[in-house]
Formats: C-alpha cells, structure tokens, sequence
C-alpha cells in the first residue's frame, strides 16, 4: 500500500500536534502569523506549506522540523496482535513432559528478528534442555524461582528478575526451586 502524499502526513501530523496540545485552529494560525484558512489549507493536505511556514508552524507547536518530519515517517510500520486463543504452542528441543512454549508473535519477513516465548516448566519435568542460538536472549521471571546455567556459572532467578545474555553460550534451566515456573523470553537475532 503506498503512502499518502507528503503534504497529507505532514498536514496529519500538524493537525495531531495542535490537538494534542489542546490548541484552536485560530490559535495555531496566530502563533505562527499565517491565516485560519492556510492553516486549514495545510492541515487538509490541500495545500503543500513551504519550509519557512513549516518551521513557524513547528515552533508554535513546540517543536522544530526534524521532529516534524520524523513524525510522518513514524505513522507507516506495522502492528501485530496474537488474542490468547490464537497463540502457537510450538516444540521446541526440550520440549517434553512439563515443557510449555507458547509463540507471542511471529515475523512474517524473509528472516526472524526476534521470538518471545511464555514458558511454563514443572518439577515433573524429566530434564531440563539446554540452547545455543545466535542473539541476545532475555528472560523475565513472572512466577516461580530457578537456577539458570550460563557456560559455567549459575544464577538465581526470581519473580521480578529480568536476566540478558548472549545466546551463543550453552545456557538453560538447572534447577527448578519451586514447583511450577513462568516466564517470558525474547530472543534478539543479531543483523
């Protein structure tokens, strides 16, 4: 899908400027010496504001250009929401009795830039697995404490804990302290 033209996102983002800082359309328009109906003009995407009366208009507002101009790149991208139900329970090496890794998000592109897995472990588990994976790994301890294994050092990790490594050192659970665990963790592959 192809952008809007410049002059409709930039006449967007200095509509959500003024609105956002609560300000009329008259006001805006006095603020940055230019007429009600120019301001319209430009906010309507029906007329193209040349630089000068860009930079007036973002100094009303508050701002500068360069924060302006950022704003119009800012509003394509793409968004991506998983409801509960539909989340992926996937199978991972390791993945045995006591193991649950559900998929948060998913990228659709030609390579993976991140994995965020919810995993739930039990002490009926009969090991525990071990990884080795290009990328910086997080976790985030939501219930539950372990011994994490991290090359030849363990760390105890707690509700609350949010740990960071590198994935390419053999990492995983050592021990489950409590009877059940929860936690999140983001997988970061490096470009």
């Amino acid at each position: 899908m192809a952008k809007p033209p410049i002059d409709e996102r930039m006449g967007a983002a200095i509509r959500r400027g003024r609105l956002e800082r609560g300000l009329k359309l008259t006001e805006l328009a006095a603020a940055a010496s230019i007429s009600v109906p120019m301001l319209s003009r430009f906010e309507n995407g029906q007329s193209t504001a040349s630089l000068p009366l860009l930079e007036r208009i973002a100094t009303a507002l508050g701002t500068d250009l360069s924060t302006l101009f950022r704003e119009i790149e800012q509003n394509s991208g793409s968004a991506q929401l998983i409801k509960a139900s539909d989340q992926m329970e996937v199978v991972r090496s390791g993945t045995k009795h006591g193991h649950t890794y559900r998929l948060l998000s998913y990228n659709k592109g030609p390579r993976k830039i991140f994995e965020p897995f919810l995993i739930d472990m039990d002490k009926e588990s009969e090991s525990y697995p071990r990884f080795q994976h290009p990328g910086t790994e997080f976790i985030y301890m939501l219930s539950g404490r372990m011994e994490y294994r991290f090359g030849d050092r363990t760390f105890l990790v707690e509700p609350g804990d949010a740990f960071t490594f590198s994935g390419n050192v053999l990492h995983g659970p050592e021990k489950l302290l409590d009877d059940r665990i929860q936690f999140i963790t983001i997988i970061v592959y490096a470009e």
